[in-house]
């Protein structure tokens, strides 16, 4: 996988390797920034384009090959 940086996260798109529901590709909407100054960002909210639904994962966990693929596949 290509390397990811966060800072270019919002707005991004993924496809979920394993749907849940009807939900299978998703966006990053919001990037959450960390409480103290200069720490590392952690969380990011993504939602799913098809429900609208929207949850709050680990940044990192998108570099899971078996989890998700960049874009929409």
């Amino acid at each position: 996988m290509n390397a990811l940086h966060p800072k270019k996260l919002l707005l991004s798109k993924w496809t979920a390797v394993q749907p849940q529901g009807r939900d299978k590709h998703f966006l990053v909407s919001a990037v959450v920034e960390p409480e103290l100054p200069g720490s590392a960002l952690e969380w990011v909210d993504i939602e799913a384009v098809h429900s609208r639904r929207s949850r709050r994962i680990r940044w990192r966990e998108l570099r899971d090959a078996a989890q998700w693929r960049q874009g929409w596949v």
